[in-house]
């Protein structure tokens, strides 16, 4: 039986030092729109990241990438999430979506999308 990697293993194979990850985390949240949401600025973001958790770092990291590649902005990923829903025109639930952190979208697509499946 092949034992699954602990956080901070998965954090030295694949980015070397947390420092690292937390870097890459910084630019990679610029790239997709969150850090425009709150005016927190790098340096802080970049502290309030190095004190938490590898297993936290990685899920972000994660979620993160696939917004990226799939959908490009967190703006992307709520015009998506409102259209699997059916609401795509609704402001005040557009709105509400946008307050939403990007990890929850992105379950809340997957979800609609699953129950979309189930109903054709």
């Amino acid at each position: 039986m092949a034992s699954k990697k602990s956080p901070l293993t998965r954090t030295k194979e694949d980015h070397g030092t947390k420092e690292k990850l937390v870097d890459k985390l910084v630019t990679l949240l610029g790239q997709i729109g969150t850090a425009k949401k709150t005016d927190e600025d790098k340096d802080e973001l970049k502290a309030r990241l190095l004190a938490a958790s590898n297993k936290k770092l990685l899920r972000l990291f994660e979620v993160g990438s696939q917004i990226r590649e799939k959908f490009g902005s967190v703006d992307k990923l709520v015009e998506a999430a409102a259209g699997a829903l059916g609401r795509a025109k609704d402001a005040p639930y557009l709105a509400k979506l946008q307050s939403l952190a990007p990890a929850k979208l992105l379950d809340l697509l997957h979800s609609a999308e699953k129950r979309g499946k189930k109903a054709a």
